[in-house]
């Protein structure tokens, strides 16, 4: 595993006080040779879907050279994470990971971001979305890298991605690899109890609330739509809550390894994670 800061670099992107393209252009190029082509078209993507260049992303960027204070947060957060984390990685887990992580700035395209890179895995952690999204303390950055990582080692080990024949399996699988990254992230920080999300009280919350979530979930997963699903995502609330589907993977994954090691477990099949999760269904949470 590769830990990459690009931050020196950073300030050459912008001219006369403002951001510039062309010299974002020389800067990618310099630190992250592959990516300029990847980041403009998810940019030229975005601006087609209505997205504003000099309303939308300016405004973000701009904000990059204009904080330096949570500029230097996000460093400091960075570095704190990444501190030995590979030992702790081969630690717990026995293997490394091939991957990149690099902090970066990117052209809006997200706070976290796995690709591949000259076939290489990567995980891009744009520093101007950060800050939009005032993701720069510990917690936040703990959930954007070892979440990531978690994601990497399932795929790298096991078995990330699958084809679906019906969308509800599409949802479970989301359940299932969104809750072994978070029990990645836990096993990673030495706590079972660990959510990076518990903010003003999330997790007391889910805790008090877990067999409605896990209800909820049963019932809507058989009519669910990336339009309509509440579970996985900061846009979209379950009771006024978000990311209860991350709360409910991590007790679903949990249960799951009470009788199989998270090693194999990455290994399922879709019909192994359906069977799970019936049984899952029939415990007291």
């Amino acid at each position: 595993m590769n830990i990459i800061n690009t931050s020196a670099g950073i300030l050459s992107v912008f001219e006369q006080g403002g951001f510039d393209l062309a010299k974002w252009e020389e800067y990618i190029d310099t630190y992250v040779p592959g990516a300029k082509e990847l980041c403009l078209a998810d940019r030229d993507e975005c601006i087609a879907a209505g997205y504003s260049w000099e309303g939308d992303y300016l405004p973000v960027l701009n904000a990059v050279m204009q904080n330096a204070e949570q500029r230097e947060e996000v460093i400091r957060s960075f570095f704190s994470v990444t501190d030995h984390l590979e030992q702790r990685i081969l630690d717990r887990f026995g293997r490394t990971l091939e991957v990149d992580v690099i902090v970066y700035l990117g052209l809006c395209n997200g706070a976290g971001w796995v690709t591949t890179i000259n076939g290489k895995t990567v995980v891009l952690l744009g520093i101007e979305k950060i800050m939009e999204l005032n993701w720069q303390d510990t917690d936040n950055m703990t959930g954007l890298i070892v979440h990531e990582l978690g994601h990497v080692y399932q795929a790298q080990y096991g078995v990330l991605h699958r084809e679906f024949k019906q969308l509800e399996d599409h949802f479970l699988w989301q359940l299932f690899t969104e809750g072994i990254a978070m029990v990645f992230e836990q096993e990673i920080v030495g706590d079972p109890e660990y959510y990076h999300q518990d903010v003003n009280g999330w997790k007391l919350w889910c805790d008090q609330n877990a067999e409605l979530i896990r209800q909820s979930f049963h019932n809507d997963i058989r009519h669910m739509t990336k339009e309509n699903q509440r579970y996985f995502g900061d846009w979209v609330r379950f009771e006024g809550y978000g990311d209860t589907g991350y709360y409910l993977g991590t007790r679903f994954v949990r249960f799951m390894m009470e009788t199989n090691d998270l090693d194999r477990i990455i290994k399922y099949s879709v019909e192994e994670v359906r069977k799970s999760f019936e049984q899952f269904m029939q415990i007291h949470l």
